[in-house]
């Protein structure tokens, strides 16, 4: 692990966090094989139930490291795409922090996450067309999926940057917190998550990611794939029984 990317794991929970500060968390080559190597490594690991990605120092990320760019210092990793995850499949619920900036290649990272927390003072953009280049990352596949057409145009086509308070509103942001706080509130958001039956949780996640593109007369049998093992897992006797003993459950991820 680069020390350009850190881990840091408790209760369930690890943090993923790009630690370029002043760089302001531009992505590197080494920043890519660092997230890409922790998201293995951790999707392997079932006390490990969710993630949290953000940026050391007050940012999130900048985007990609234009100077590394111009050395030849590719910020991507084959099959996984920009910062070794915009194009990767993460089994386990990821959850990103945004403190500062998220722009360019750093709002399509958080977009490829499935939750997204943010400071009231947390600025999103895609400013790639400024810099005669495009947001292939998936920002400009992604958007118009989660927002409005004309207003994921707006943000696409005028590199501007917009509040996470405006993100909000339209329903990318799923909560905002005070300054300084959006890794605490993305932990907290984390923990409730974490909570839950792992296979449930990974099963839930599958199904919602996949089913988008699943023909209407497929999709009862495609889910079914998926979520029949784990109502046959000890998990799902487990929660049953801690349900009519009024007790916590104790997941084992089987």
């Amino acid at each position: 692990m680069s020390d350009e990317v850190l881990v840091e794991e408790s209760d369930g929970i690890a943090v993923i966090t790009i630690n370029r500060p002043k760089a302001r968390n531009a992505v590197n080559g080494a920043v890519a094989r660092g997230i890409a190597e922790a998201v293995d490594a951790l999707d392997a690991r079932t006390e490990i139930s969710a993630y949290v990605l953000t940026g050391a120092g007050g940012t999130f990320c900048a985007g990609m490291d234009l100077k590394g760019f111009l050395t030849g210092d590719l910020p991507v990793v084959e099959g996984r795409g920009f910062g070794g995850l915009t194009e990767a499949v993460v089994k386990k619920p990821l959850v990103a922090a945004i403190e500062g900036y998220a722009l360019a290649g750093g709002f399509e990272l958080a977009l490829a996450c499935d939750v997204i927390v943010a400071s009231s003072e947390a600025k999103f953009g895609l400013p790639e067309p400024k810099r005669g280049l495009v947001a292939g990352a998936g920002g400009i596949m992604r958007l118009p999926r989660r927002i409005p057409y004309h207003i994921a145009m707006e943000i696409a086509l005028t590199g501007d940057h917009y509040p996470a308070s405006r993100l909000y509103e339209l329903g990318l942001v799923n909560r905002i917190t005070e300054p300084g706080a959006a890794l605490d509130g993305a932990i907290e958001l984390a923990r409730k998550i974490a909570a839950n039956a792992p296979l449930a949780v990974a099963a839930t996640k599958k199904v919602v990611i996949e089913s988008q593109d699943w023909p209407l007369e497929e999709m009862f049998k495609k889910q079914g794939a998926i979520i029949n093992p784990v109502f046959g897992s000890k998990d799902a006797m487990e929660g049953a029984a801690a349900f009519a003993e009024k007790r916590a459950p104790r997941w084992k991820g089987e």
